[in-house]
């Protein structure tokens, strides 16, 4: 069943029409010799009648014509010959045998000894005396390919009188009616193997001009996405159900642009209240010990002091540190909002990044270039960007246990794709924070507004590259950063 099940719905109307013309091929096959059969027992039952009639009428007049007298006795005088003759011109045997069941006479010579012991059994006998058609035909036996049949009837003189049994024996052999049903058969086989054949091809054509629509609907279903603008199906000549399907899906379409026109904007408004959120929250944060600074400077400000410009410069620069602060903020959320305008260039991505590895100073990162050199088309600040941010992030989850730090930085070309990995051997990230890796303001340290790999995602997003990662809590991380060439 669940081989069935996986079997696609043109296959499936394939073999269901193939089989189809199978089983009904068989089933013609099988009434055509049932038919036969039925044929020739008739044919050899109407004619084993007949014979048994013109037999009879045979044997009538060689009664009504004898000089002998009519009885029991004299069966065997009056048949002494004629008995070879009547069962020659009608091609059966004759035997007649008296009330009893002993044999008088008959067509097959038999020597005197052995006529003695061919007698009627007494169940023949019976079904004569009960008849009252006074006509029995037993089942008829089958010996090779030929089958015997039997009648026994009653002898009568000209007042009706009983004085014999009459048995006629015919062997029926249908040799020729076989020989006639297997040419039959033989030329019906061949038709129904071209119209076999030919009822593979229709079947084929026709599977798939019924799966053609079908084929298409499902092919722009699963081409339909929620964050594109969708085509509609248009289809000619299809059947009322696949239009009623196709009208359905194309519903289905408006119903999505509109569901996603609406979603997009909710999420635009629910990103903006997020941002709102951050931005006043990390604001909030400098201006806190400014505050306190000018109201302690309010306080304590005294213009005759000794130390007044020590301390006034010492205020300044403390405001300045936290005016600072604030700038940054509005920097990386402005730099988040709207990233600059890429200028691509053809660059060594080996020498740049290089470049960009040359502003730490930590001893435990490792370079590593498969390649001497590795042009591609990016822009080399956002190149640079990328990699800083990943090898910062990695240096800052170095673990404090006393484990020497290792970062290994790793370029190579991968088809027409650059590949740069970033893999250290820090703490690690903990499951439920994988999903929330690149998501905007979340961040497990201290300090950070959580900003960095959502950004460098959009970057590399915008360059129809992919950025992935694999953690193993105590063991260490590994960013994969896919970027094509061109």
């Amino acid at each position: 069943m669940i081989i069935l099940n996986n079997i696609s719905l043109r296959i499936r109307i394939f073999l269901s029409m193939i089989l189809l013309i199978l089983l009904a091929s068989i089933l013609i096959v099988s009434v055509t010799i049932l038919q036969y059969d039925e044929q020739t027992k008739e044919y050899n039952t109407q004619r084993f009648g007949r014979k048994e009639e013109a037999t009879k009428q045979n044997i009538e007049i060689e009664l009504n014509t004898t000089t002998y007298g009519v009885t029991t006795n004299n069966l065997s005088k009056i048949f002494q010959n004629k008995i070879y003759e009547i069962a020659t011109i009608h091609k059966l045997t004759i035997s007649m045998y008296d009330m009893s069941g002993k044999l008088l006479k008959s067509s097959i010579p038999y020597s005197f000894d052995k006529a003695k012991e061919i007698a009627l059994s007494k169940e023949i006998l019976m079904q004569l005396a009960l008849n009252s058609e006074h006509r029995v035909v037993p089942p008829g036996k089958k010996e090779k390919e030929v089958t015997y049949q039997s009648s026994y009837t009653y002898i009568n003189d000209s007042r009706y009188k009983r004085i014999g049994i009459l048995q006629l024996q015919i062997a029926q052999d249908n040799e020729d009616q076989k020989k006639e049903l297997r040419e039959f058969m033989s030329r019906l086989l061949f038709v129904y193997l071209f119209m076999f054949i030919l009822a593979i091809i229709l079947a084929y054509f026709l599977s798939s001009y019924i799966t053609r629509s079908i084929q298409t609907i499902s092919q722009k279903i699963k081409e339909t996405r929620l964050n594109k603008r969708n085509e509609k199906i248009t289809l000619e000549a299809a059947s009322s159900e696949i239009n009623s399907l196709v009208e359905s899906y194309n519903n289905m379409i408006d119903q999505l642009e509109e569901s996603a026109v609406k979603l997009a904007q909710s999420e635009r408004e629910q990103a903006w209240k997020e941002m709102a959120k951050q931005v006043a929250h990390e604001i909030k944060n400098p201006l806190t010990p400014m505050r306190l600074s000018v109201q302690s400077f309010e306080r304590k400000f005294n213009p005759e002091a000794p130390n007044i410009k020590e301390k006034l410069t010492e205020y300044s620069q403390t405001l300045i540190q936290q005016i600072d602060v604030m700038s940054s903020i509005a920097s990386a959320f402005s730099d988040f909002a709207k990233m600059p305008t890429q200028r691509r260039e053809k660059l060594d991505v080996i020498d740049v990044v290089k470049h960009a590895l040359d502003i730490f100073t930590e001893n435990y990162i490792i370079y590593i270039a498969e390649e001497s050199n590795l042009m591609a088309n990016l822009d080399k600040t956002q190149l640079i960007r990328i990699v800083t941010n990943l090898v910062k992030n990695a240096t800052q989850a170095m673990k404090k246990d006393g484990t020497p730090p290792k970062i290994e930085v790793k370029v190579a070309s991968e088809n027409n794709n650059v590949k740069i990995t970033v893999s250290d051997n820090g703490k690690g990230i903990i499951e439920k924070n994988k999903d929330l890796i690149f998501e905007p303001k979340f961040t497990t340290k201290t300090s950070g507004m959580g900003l960095g790999l959502p950004m460098i995602k959009k970057i590399i997003e915008t360059y129809d590259g992919s950025i992935s990662f694999s953690s193993t809590e105590g063991i260490g991380t590994v960013f994969t950063v896919i970027l094509p060439k061109t």
